[in-house]
C-alpha cells in the first residue's frame, strides 16, 4: 500500500523510481538540485509482481531513497495480464495509474520520468515497424498533463551514454532488470540490434529521436485540423453526417473518421475498420458494420454506433 504523507506538501516533486540505472540517476540528480531550493523529493516505486526479484527491488529503492535524502512511497499491483494480453501494455497502464495515485497521496503534482533519447529512438522504430502514423511516431512527450498531474521527461534529449557517465562518476548502484533485454518483448529484440545499427549509422539515436520530434509537430498540426473538421461537422461524440464528411479531401476523411470513431467506440479503433469504412461508406445508403460489442449503423445519412444486431455473436 502507498505510504502517503500526513498532509500535502506544497513544494514536492516525485520521481518514478524502478531502481534501474536511469531512474537511479534521475532520483539522485533531482535530490541534488531540489534540496538547496527547499523542495522535497519523493521516490515512487511500483511493484508489478511479475518478476521473482520484485520484493528485492522494492527494498533496494526504499534504501536508495533514504540514502539520497528522498521520501519513499510504493504500490503493489494486484492481478495479472489476461491470457493473450500484452504484458508490456498491462504493466504500463497499471504502472501509470499507480504512480498517479501515489503522487496525489504524497502531495506531488509533478512526476519526473527517466526516459532518455535512446528510449525515444526505440519508441520511434517500434511504432514505425508496427505501421504507426504521426501520433505513434511522435513517441513520448517531454511534458504532458493528465488528471491534474504533470508528467515530465527532463532527460528525453539526453543520450544514454551521458547518463551512464553520470552513474559512474557518482558511483551509484542500480538494479539490472533482465526483462529489459528479454527477446520476448519488442524493446528487448530491438536492443539486440542496436550495436549493429550504430555501427552502420553512428548518429542513429540522435537522428531517430529528432524524427520523433518532427512527427510530434506533424501530429499536433493534424490534431488541430481534425478537431476543426469535427467541430464543423458537429460530429464529436455525435452521429457522423456522411454527406458533409464526403466533401472533405480523401486524406482528411480518413483522419476525421479515425478521430470520430475514437469518440464513439469504447475500445481502441482498429485501422482495418477505418480503411473498410473509408472504402465502403461513399457507395452506401444503408449499412451495418460490426465494431466490438456493438455495430456502426448507416441510416438517413448518419453513421452512428449502437447495439449489435440481434443474433450477432460477440468476441
Amino acid at each position: 500500500m502507498a505510504t502517503a504523507a500526513s498532509r500535502p506538501q506544497p513544494h514536492c516533486v516525485a520521481v518514478a523510481a524502478s531502481g534501474g540505472r536511469d531512474s537511479t540517476a534521475l532520483l539522485h540528480a533531482t535530490v541534488r538540485q531540489a534540496q538547496p531550493l527547499g523542495i522535497e523529493v519523493v521516490a515512487l516505486h511500483v511493484h508489478h509482481g511479475l518478476m521473482p526479484e520484485a520484493d528485492v527491488w522494492l527494498e533496494h529503492v526504499r534504501r536508495q531513497a533514504r540514502r539520497f535524502g528522498a521520501r519513499f512511497a510504493c504500490e503493489r499491483l494486484s492481478g495479472q495480464p489476461a491470457p493473450g494480453d500484452s504484458v508490456e501494455a498491462w504493466a504500463r497502464k497499471h504502472r501509470y495509474a499507480a504512480l498517479a495515485q501515489l503522487a496525489r497521496g504524497e502531495g506531488a503534482c509533478l512526476v519526473l520520468l527517466a526516459q532518455h533519447r535512446r528510449d525515444q529512438a526505440e519508441t520511434f522504430l517500434i511504432q514505425a515497424l508496427r505501421g504507426g502514423g504521426a501520433p505513434g511516431l511522435a513517441g513520448m512527450p517531454r511534458l504532458v498533463e493528465r488528471d491534474g498531474i504533470t508528467w515530465a521527461r527532463p532527460w528525453l534529449g539526453c543520450s544514454r551514454a551521458s547518463i551512464e557517465a553520470y552513474v559512474r562518476r557518482c558511483t551509484l548502484s542500480f538494479i539490472e532488470d533482465p526483462s529489459n533485454d528479454d527477446p520476448r518483448f519488442a524493446r528487448g529484440r530491438l536492443r539486440a540490434l542496436w550495436p549493429a545499427l550504430e555501427e552502420q549509422f553512428v548518429d542513429a539515436e540522435t537522428t531517430l529521436a529528432r524524427a520523433a520530434q518532427r512527427a510530434a509537430i506533424d501530429a499536433a498540426v493534424l490534431d488541430e485540423i481534425v478537431e476543426a473538421d469535427l467541430a464543423a461537422l458537429g460530429a464529436a461524440g455525435q452521429p457522423l453526417p456522411v454527406a458533409a464528411w464526403l466533401r472533405l479531401s480523401l486524406a482528411r476523411r480518413s483522419a476525421v473518421l479515425r478521430r470520430w470513431l475514437a469518440t464513439v467506440l469504447p475500445t481502441p479503433v482498429p485501422e482495418t475498420l477505418v480503411r473498410r469504412l473509408a472504402d465502403e461508406l461513399p457507395g452506401r445508403l444503408h449499412a451495418r458494420w460490426p465494431a466490438g460489442e456493438g455495430d456502426l449503423v448507416l441510416a438517413r445519412g448518419l453513421l452512428a454506433y449502437g447495439a449489435a444486431a440481434p443474433g450477432r455473436r460477440h468476441g
